[in-house]
């Protein structure tokens, strides 16, 4: 059976197993909790995460904006502890709330207890667990999971060697801890096994890695409000986008391709992860933020065949400054980047560079099935430190720019169901004699089978320069459980 013959079967596949999904989803899961744990867990949806499209997402942006706290703003979305920190802290000296902020404090009136300290575990109030020999978590800590299934594969044109269908999964385990109320330790775990499949290579998928069937650690990072207008970041494992005031894009609301995920200054916006710390300043509309990223921070070697250290000329290292604007319905954000990648001895090192982007998205407040509810679209542009002197498409050492597009359609069909379309820079595009631009696209639809169960299809090409590669074009099913 052929690559899409197979892909066309395993969605009616998976439609026989949505049902089955879909009862499983319905059992009282609530009773079996109370009954292990009486008295702590409300509902299962208390552990969902708030997604730009929710109402709640928008209205704490507005809160945030109206009372001008410094509270840490969020990103693509954020989880309803992280929602319900934001709503502490805004509404810490408010005399009188109104009936948004209302609405917003008995949506998140569970989480705001917890914070707030006004809940204990059962265990400790037994003499069991923290604090009395036993294994327990502070009261303040909250554990947020989430398993994905990817189904799929991808056609590389004529003589193709990994194109077989496959399945494999990306587990994430979160855990947070405030100390306060205002901060946010947040150490997450997670494990994959994407390593033989195109999905991180040529066809990234956002949602693909490989850790080899390990549990590895992901982040280890603290944020903390320095004074009411600043935030800071200190951590040994942090991504540059979490120190960042601003994410400018509100695509995709349920990743793809990977390329279509650095709201199109792709180097920008490069996701460093090591070593890091950073500062936000956020007052009314306007943030701005600096931050640092050390890849090599762990290692304390000091030879240029094994460079380490923080900031040393050696390692490598990133740091970013964005400024922000955050208006009702549009978000407009600029970034720098230096990136040295470690280059001590001035080589020519394609990354070794400086970028610059311009990102932003814009809501729509409409009701039509057929106006996107949000455009999200970027440009960047990456000036390397040495270029390759020869002008040659086989030369990729040299200046580019990368740009992107997406749309998000809310409630596309069927209500609480998404529908997305990107576009964008398949890699950076250089210019070069006879070079192709490659572009990739893709569409998705982001079905919920219940609060905590999605089911995303999505189609995708990712074009590849020169005549004698062919394009790649695939297909995934995309299984999205939160708990």
């Amino acid at each position: 059976m052929k690559l899409f013959q197979q892909l066309l079967v395993a969605p009616a596949a998976l439609g026989l197993m949505a049902p089955v999904a879909a009862t499983a989803a319905e059992l009282n899961v609530n009773g079996v909790s109370e009954y292990s744990n009486p008295g702590q867990v409300e509902s299962i949806s208390n552990f969902s995460d708030v997604h730009p499209s929710d109402w709640a997402f928008q209205a704490l942006n507005n809160l945030r904006q109206r009372h001008g706290c410094a509270a840490a703003n969020p990103n693509s979305s954020m989880t309803r502890y992280e929602a319900a920190a934001l709503l502490n802290k805004c509404l810490g000296n408010v005399a009188q709330v109104n009936e948004e902020e209302q609405s917003l404090i008995d949506e998140f009136g569970a989480e705001l207890a917890v914070i707030k300290g006004r809940l204990t575990l059962d265990g400790i109030e037994a003499g069991v667990g923290h604090g009395h020999g036993g294994v327990g978590f502070s009261p303040t800590t909250q554990i947020h999971a989430k398993s994905i299934f990817l189904l799929g594969g991808v056609d590389s044109g004529v003589g193709g060697t990994d194109e077989a269908v496959t399945f494999t999964y990306h587990n994430i385990i979160e855990a947070e801890t405030s100390f306060n109320g205002n901060d946010l330790l947040l150490t997450e775990i997670e494990a994959c096994n994407s390593g033989d499949t195109p999905f991180t290579g040529a066809a990234a998928l956002e949602s693909a890695c490989d850790d080899g069937d390990t549990l590895t650690l992901a982040r280890s990072f603290y944020q903390f409000p320095v004074s009411d207008d600043f935030t800071a970041t200190i951590g040994a494992k942090v991504r540059q986008d979490q120190m960042l005031g601003v994410w400018p894009s509100e695509y995709p609301s349920d990743s793809v391709l990977d390329v279509l995920t650095y709201a199109g200054a792709n180097d920008a916006y490069n996701l460093a992860v090591g070593a890091g710390a950073g500062v936000t300043y956020a007052k009314d509309k306007f943030s701005t933020s600096i931050l640092f990223v050390s890849e090599d921070a762990s290692n304390a070697s000091s030879q240029e065949a094994t460079p380490g250290g923080v900031l040393t000329a050696q390692g490598k290292d990133t740091v970013t400054t964005q400024l922000a604007w955050v208006d009702d319905n549009f978000t407009l954000a600029a970034v720098y980047t230096v990136d040295d990648n470690g280059n001590w001895n001035d080589s020519i090192d394609a990354g070794d560079y400086s970028a610059y982007g311009i990102s932003g998205v814009y809501n729509l407040d409409n009701g039509s099935e057929w106006i996107p509810a949000s455009i999200s679209a970027g440009y960047g542009w990456k000036d390397v430190d040495q270029e390759d002197p020869t002008d040659s498409a086989a030369n990729s050492n040299e200046d580019g720019n990368t740009w992107s597009l997406g749309l998000i359609w809310n409630d596309a069909f069927v209500e609480g169901n998404n529908l997305g379309f990107g576009l964008g820079s398949a890699e950076t595009h250089r210019d070069d004699t006879g070079y192709d631009d490659p572009l990739a696209w893709e569409v998705f639809y982001q079905m919920s089978v219940s609060d905590n169960i999605t089911v995303t299809p999505a189609l995708f090409v990712v074009q590849r320069d020169g005549a004698q590669n062919d394009d790649y074009t695939g297909g995934v099913i995309k299984t999205t459980f939160s708990f």
